[in-house]
């Protein structure tokens, strides 16, 4: 029987040729999407399709593998065609919201070309680039006002995808109602968790009751009576012809929410100048005396500075956490590479979420 390791070898030396013949492969698929872009044809041919998995088919000799085989050429053929819907039809960045959410508005700042596609959650807008459906996805991470964001935390910790692109937008929180609405009407407020928190002051002033809604350009969308007002962007009020009844009612006028991109690719930044480069770790440490501590010192003495630390309970396992670190440097420097080995020596998990240039 031969040795595992040796199988290993020859699965990796397969790999390359593989990799080297996929990058080929969409080389071609490249200039096939261009042709069919210039001659207005589909991206989908189903008779083409069928008779590539026919024909491709009569090569594999062992029976046992032919039905894996007509799998392996479907799922190529099905990235394929994505890579063709990109080029023809442009970038998909998925985001939490509709349309006039400041997700949406982040993202046309981000991405001036891309086609942007709503979801109604973080996670499934997530998942929905993790499954291969869209491209990016644009989440906010953390607000300066009302700090991390928990759900996009957990994110970034169990979930695949990284990090590659960071903006810092102005949030301007304006209150909206219904055409004729005076403000003296007004008894609730609805929003999302987040704007209600970074108007506190103003609803408190009001004495308005609050009602948490999935996004604020939601709660725009959906508001049906004379007694509620929302919280949302002048944008919003555009879209689902609200008027505004008071702008900049944030607590913080420099209130701003960082938003990051999120690929299935981790970036890698080698023609910037070093004081611009920042990555992001997540990690859980052992469970044994001055663990979190030495992970600090370690990052510290291999020159690192962290610009943000923060901490978010693990769900399912009480009492036990992970740890969001925000660091300038690095990533592929060898200081980096010494860290890492240095760093698992106290930590149960470390992951890399991402990098960025500031």
């Amino acid at each position: 029987m031969a040795d595992i390791h040796d199988l290993r070898k020859k699965i990796n030396m397969i790999d390359e040729n593989m990799a080297k013949l996929f990058e080929e492969r969409m080389g071609i698929v490249k200039e096939v999407a261009l042709y069919k872009k210039a001659n207005s044809m589909p991206v989908t041919d189903n008779n083409r399709e069928d008779e590539i998995v026919a024909s491709n088919s009569k090569l594999i000799v062992d029976k046992d593998i032919k039905s894996y085989y007509v799998n392996f050429i479907r799922d190529t053929m099905g990235i394929s065609k994505k890579y063709q819907e990109k080029i023809i039809e442009g970038e998909k960045v998925a985001y939490s919201g509709v349309e006039g959410a400041y997700a949406y508005l982040a993202a046309k700042k981000m991405f001036k070309n891309a086609n942007l596609i709503p979801h109604n959650s973080f996670k499934k807008a997530y998942q929905s680039v993790e499954n291969g459906v869209n491209d990016k996805v644009i989440l906010p991470i953390e607000n300066s006002f009302a700090g991390d964001i928990g759900e996009v935390m957990d994110l970034m910790f169990f979930g695949s995808l990284y990090l590659n692109e960071v903006l810092d937008f102005s949030i301007e929180h304006c209150l909206l109602a219904k055409p004729g609405v005076k403000i003296e009407s007004i008894k609730n407020v609805i929003s999302h968790p987040q704007a209600l928190m970074q108007c506190s002051d103003f609803i408190e002033e009001k004495n308005f009751m609050t009602i948490e809604e999935v996004n604020t350009a939601v709660a725009a969308q959906r508001l049906n009576d004379n007694e509620t007002a929302v919280i949302a962007s002048r944008d919003a009020a555009e879209i689902f012809g609200l008027c505004v009844l008071k702008e900049r009612i944030n607590n913080d006028d420099t209130n701003t929410t960082r938003f990051a991109s999120f690929s299935r690719v981790l970036s890698h930044f080698e023609n910037y100048d070093v004081s611009k480069k920042n990555f992001i770790i997540v990690f859980t440490v052992k469970n044994e005396a001055g663990a979190l501590a030495k992970c600090l010192d370690i990052i510290g003495a291999h020159n690192f500075n962290m610009r943000n630390l923060c901490s978010r309970p693990v769900k399912n396992l009480m009492w036990r956490y992970f740890f969001y670190c925000d660091i300038e440097g690095d990533i592929d420097s060898q200081d980096a590479k010494d860290m890492f080995v240095a760093l698992k020596v106290f930590c149960d998990r470390l992951k890399v979420v991402g990098t960025y240039i500031s």
